[in-house]
């Protein structure tokens, strides 16, 4: 396919080549497990990629929409992937408008047989600033939807990201749900093996269940610490171990204004913090400058918003990544 052929999606808007492409072309049926062939499900980006897989096991072939180095902010939406949604008989998403393009693609390809599984769905939620401005909530308010919510203890500031923080995946027992939610979904939409995927879920919950008790045993020590982050990806990590979760800006793709650097070198001082988290994507030069005025190091957080092309073939990548998570951020701490 030659380059003008690329289509780009960004921020929910859908190129009119697309919906064109996508209107006129022809229906494709799709068989189900229950006739021999494996259950075709497509997914969004890495982690729910990774939790797909694990209830998945032999039962489904799962497929990322967005390729495993490419964050949910910078899809390029390609004619292969209106193909693989017109063939899927499942779409697993995170939601909570992390994929806000995601909406309009799938109106445009027409697929009546589609089913989308929104694994945020009866997920408490943390108010984005946005959203706390939108509600009349204080930041850090915990929405379970359909019920009351809680107050938790992270503080914001202006931002991008929507009514509510979409990054539940970097809470074990969250992710915990959203496990349940794909199984769930998956047994209504193939329940020829529905004994597969409540086992594979089952072995995949007790793992991210000792996850969460190891790195909460971990972090005990530091209840109450407060961490800086490049972007706000870590209101719910935070509140699940009784930290405090400041950030340089909303999404990764924003640069820090002054006001936001003098923001974050006051908190540094005043909590003693010994490091910044940086993430893997963006090596260490959006706070090398800072770091050094304020003589911390910076170690690294990753959000697994992205990750290598091998990694999300795995669904151990979360766990392993998620404990490397923990140690970098005792470092952190001093620790």
């Amino acid at each position: 396919m030659a380059p003008i052929h690329a289509l780009l999606i960004r921020a929910g808007a859908i190129s009119l080549p697309l919906l064109l492409a996508a209107c006129g072309a022809p229906q494709q049926k799709v068989e189900s497990s229950s006739s021999g062939a494996k259950l075709p499900v497509v997914t969004t980006f890495l982690p729910i990629t990774l939790f797909t897989r694990a209830v998945a096991g032999d039962c489904a072939t799962v497929t990322p929409l967005i390729p495993a180095n490419t964050g949910p902010h910078e899809f390029q939406g390609r004619p292969s992937d209106l193909t693989a949604l017109r063939q899927a008989r499942v779409l697993v998403k995170n939601g909570l408008e992390m994929e806000s393009f995601l909406d309009k693609l799938v109106a445009s390809v027409g697929n009546s047989q589609l089913a989308v599984i929104d694994s945020s769905r009866g997920i408490a939620t943390i108010d984005s600033p946005e959203g706390e401005a939108e509600h009349g909530h204080e930041h850090g308010s915990d929405h379970d939807q359909g019920s009351g919510h809680e107050h938790g203890e992270d503080k914001g500031h202006g931002h991008a990201h929507g009514a509510v923080n979409p990054h539940i995946w970097l809470d074990p027992l969250r992710a915990v749900q959203q496990v349940e939610t794909i199984r769930d979904g998956l047994v209504k939409a193939d329940p020829s093996c529905a004994e597969g995927y409540k086992r594979n879920a089952a072995a995949y919950i007790n793992q991210l269940q000792k996850l969460n008790s190891d790195i909460a045993a971990q972090l005990k020590p530091y209840s109450g610490k407060t961490f800086i982050a490049f972007h706000d990806f870590a209101p719910y990590f935070a509140q699940r171990y009784g930290l405090k979760a400041e950030f340089l800006v909303d999404v990764p793709e924003l640069n820090p204004s002054p006001a936001d650097l003098q923001r974050v070198a006051a908190e540094v001082r005043t909590t003693q913090l010994k490091a910044l988290l940086s993430e893997p994507q963006e090596g260490q030069r959006s706070f090398n400058t800072l770091a050094q005025d304020l003589g911390v190091k910076i170690v690294v957080f990753d959000p697994l918003e992205t990750g290598s092309l091998d990694s999300v073939k795995d669904p151990g990548t979360y766990l392993q990544v998620m404990r490397q998570n923990a140690a970098g951020l005792i470092q952190a701490f001093g620790g």
